[in-house]
């Protein structure tokens, strides 16, 4: 594959693949966008002749199974992933699938059996894309010792974001389609385990506030399946502490942030407008201060290199292989489960 054309299929052109992945894969020298395939004919043909993608397809099995692709680039709903993602690696295709990784733990644990039994392909999630541009710099302070040992986490994710119950159901409130995950959920902790210990155990409660919504067809209401608030306590391993506020339904919020506090100092991360902000203090400063990262010392989305890379064989994924956002998924569904059961549930969840 070192010395061939990367021929890339594409299921589900959705926001971030527009965004993101045909440019990223565009960019890379031997690599092509061979065929695409969206929920409707329609936009099938709509995307192939904006991007100039020369093959369309009626169904996406059609697509995984052609013999002119050498991988898949999938960016269809979390409802899609299991089945996809298995289908293009039992017929032998590489995968780079959107997060989140599936709709529920036993899903991705599915894609990790088969990611195992075709270890010979590269099989890629695409990672939060927060703390991606920060990470190297929190990364390095946590490993030299800013925070001393680390005691507590706060992640919050609050925003207005479905505040409007008058807008029609979103994807993301539909347990169907989304699954487990609720909110900015996913990608904050995922974000948050690149800086800290894994969880052994977790507590949560959640609240639906607007209980239906617009049908998104236009005819009548839909149940919301997803919460539109849920607060959780954590238990990290060594004893560190984490309080999760996330919730869509509140105005004027503090939107996308990650503190850690330590026995020696403090890092403050917010997420805003596509940027990254980092405050940070120690014993003795009078407060925090903004911290400036010089331009190159900061990280950078290289999702679609990664994935090429890997595929010639120069080196491994490391946002994500398919254990990592496994494990990720485990969560979320502890969330889940602690919430139906209102009670602490322990990590991992197979033991």
């Amino acid at each position: 594959m070192a010395s061939q054309t990367l021929r890339v299929g594409i299921v589900g052109a959705g926001a971030n693949t527009k965004l993101r992945h045909i440019p990223g894969m565009r960019a890379i020298e031997g690599v092509e966008i061979v065929g695409v395939v969206n929920r409707t004919v329609e936009s099938t043909a709509r995307v192939a002749e904006e991007y100039a993608i020369p093959h369309r397809f009626a169904h996406w099995s059609e697509l995984v199974a052609s013999p002119d692709i050498d991988a898949v680039v999938i960016g269809t709903w979390p409802n899609l992933h299991c089945e996809v993602t298995c289908a293009a690696l039992n017929a032998g295709k590489h995968v780079l699938c959107e997060a989140r990784m599936a709709r529920n733990f036993a899903e991705a644990k599915q894609m990790l059996e088969v990611a195992r039994a075709n270890k010979d392909l590269v099989a890629q999630i695409v990672p939060s894309p927060f703390g991606l541009e920060c990470g190297p710099t929190v990364e390095a302070m946590i490993k030299e010792h800013y925070l001393g040992d680390l005691r507590e986490m706060v992640v919050i994710g609050a925003t207005d974001q479905f505040w409007d119950y008058n807008l029609p159901l979103h994807w993301r409130q539909d347990e169907e389609i989304s699954g487990r995950n609720v909110l900015a959920l996913g990608i904050l902790h995922e974000t948050l385990m690149r800086w800290a210990p894994e969880p052994v155990q977790v507590f949560a409660q959640a609240e639906t506030f607007e209980p239906t919504r617009p049908a998104p067809e236009g005819e009548g209401y839909r149940e919301v399946t997803i919460p539109d608030s849920v607060q959780i306590l954590a238990e990290l391993k060594g004893g560190v502490r984490a309080i999760y506020h996330l919730s869509g339904s509140i105005l004027f919020g503090p939107g996308l942030q990650i503190h850690l506090y330590g026995s020696r100092g403090t890092i403050k991360v917010t997420f805003a407008n596509g940027t990254e902000t980092v405050h940070c203090g120690r014993a003795g400063d009078k407060e925090l201060q903004l911290l400036e990262i010089p331009e190159d010392e900061r990280g950078k989305w290289q999702v679609e290199e990664e994935f090429v890379r890997a595929i010639r064989g120069n080196k491994k994924v490391r946002l994500n292989d398919f254990k990592t956002a496994l494990a990720g998924m485990e969560f979320t569904e502890a969330v889940g489960l602690s919430i139906e059961e209102e009670a602490a549930i322990s990590l991992p969840l197979d033991e």
